[in-house]
């Protein structure tokens, strides 16, 4: 459908707008490539990708190992369901439990549907193996959390554009602020029925919130002081997005259990899953939990070859590097900036912090001049402006990135 007198760009959003819910507020810039770290609009302008679909592009756009292995697997076999076994699954299975260090894997598809999948299995293991009264399961979350967006989610979220008129609300959570052992200590102190606390290692959409140095190894000590789960939801900081395989990695922490997605495929397709060991995972029985395309051939294909890009192109070390470039970079030009208080994050996680009120609309104009600038970013909770670079880029690329950054932060100033 053509609708006269507008450009490429405007009829696609037109269309989504006439025809799509409205769950999303998108930056306007139509995409319909993507490279590397580039992408292209419709128009055929290039851009630096600056978010990497909330890190599920760790892996760069359009990686040619991965697009390959989708294909091959694609023509062979897509989906049996997990009626039958396929010849892929445990292939990926085996590989992804090597890699990473655990006894099992559970697959599904999505980050959210990943999340509940841990939450069910911690709580069964506290029925069956801590032996606490059935339907009495406390879980600890922190306050600001981001897991995703079901109705158990969110009723574990304090964002109200998440949950407002979306009760009743699941119970069964106790909120902490999160970077606060003595909240974390008196709560399982005073709760008998905790079973698992679920934490992101780094708190992504809440704006790159780095915890203290030495929180999460202090919390896992805790839990296991309490025999409760530790649950590191490394959706968005795993595979290698802070400079170390998995963000829990910078405090020699393992999490009992490990909950993995977007760039588990490299952005090419939906693949998650949860990681524990046996005492654990085997609490997981037949009918008790499940999904038609969780652990299909192509996600296992994809799955396996994603993995192998981040360790042949030694993505988390790049992602290191370049993200303390980045910091030292930004640093020296916030000592003068007007417009920019703090840049924080670890690898290519970062966040700036714009000088203005949550409700402004100061963050989202500038990522509309870094568009035109030629990059692309988003703000997150109003005054703060995500950075997430595929990890696949070059010290010369970023250089160019912080050069469009920073022209652009001063036309602000």
């Amino acid at each position: 459908m053509t609708i006269l007198g507008k450009s490429a760009s405007e009829q696609a959003i037109a269309l989504e707008n006439n025809y799509g819910a409205h769950n999303y507020h998108p930056l306007p810039v139509v995409l319909n490539k993507g490279e590397g770290v580039y992408v292209w609009d419709v128009e055929g302008k290039k851009y630096y990708d600056f978010l990497s679909a909330y890190s599920a592009v760790n892996q760069g756009h359009c990686h040619s190992k991965i697009i390959d292995a989708m294909t091959r697997q694609s023509k062979t076999l897509t989906l049996t369901s997990r009626a039958f076994y396929n010849d892929m699954l445990g292939k990926f299975e085996e590989y992804a439990c090597k890699y990473f260090g655990f006894d099992k894997l559970l697959p599904m598809n999505t980050g959210a549907e990943a999340v509940e999948t841990a939450l069910k299995i911690s709580r069964r293991w506290g029925y069956e193996k801590k032996r606490i009264d059935e339907n009495n399961a406390e879980i600890i979350v922190c306050e600001n959390n981001f897991h995703g967006r079901t109705t158990t989610i969110i009723s574990f979220s304090n964002d109200p554009e998440a949950r407002k008129n979306f009760g009743p609300y699941t119970k069964g959570f106790i909120k902490v602020e999160y970077d606060n052992l003595d909240a974390l200590e008196e709560t399982l102190k005073n709760n008998k029925n905790v079973v698992g606390f679920l934490v992101e290692p780094i708190q992504g959409e809440a704006g790159v919130y780095v915890p203290s140095d030495g929180y999460l190894k202090a919390a896992k000590a805790l839990c296991e002081q309490y025999n409760v789960l530790f649950i590191a939801d490394e959706i968005q900081t795993g595979i290698a997005r802070t400079g170390k395989l998995l963000a829990c990695q910078h405090e020699d922490v393992k999490p009992d259990i490990l909950i993995l997605g977007k760039a588990l495929s490299g952005g090419a397709y939906p693949v998650s899953a949860v990681l524990s060991n046996n005492e654990i995972m085997e609490v997981i029985t037949p009918g008790s939990h499940g999904s038609t395309f969780g652990g299909n051939p192509i996600a296992a294909a994809v799955g396996i070859a994603a993995l192998e890009v981040v360790e042949e192109e030694n993505l988390a070390e790049n992602a290191d590097k370049l993200g303390n470039i980045f910091r030292e970079k930004l640093n020296d030009y916030i000592e003068k900036s007007n417009i920019v208080k703090l840049v924080r994050g670890k690898g290519l996680l970062n966040a700036i912090v714009i000088n203005d009120s949550s409700e402004s609309d100061t963050a989202w104009n500038i990522c509309l001049a870094l568009r035109d600038n030629g990059l692309l970013a988003k703000p997150t909770h109003g005054n703060i402006i995500r950075f997430a670079p595929p990890l696949v880029m070059n010290e010369e690329q970023l250089e160019e990135c912080i050069s469009i950054i920073i022209k652009t932060l001063e036309s602000f100033e």
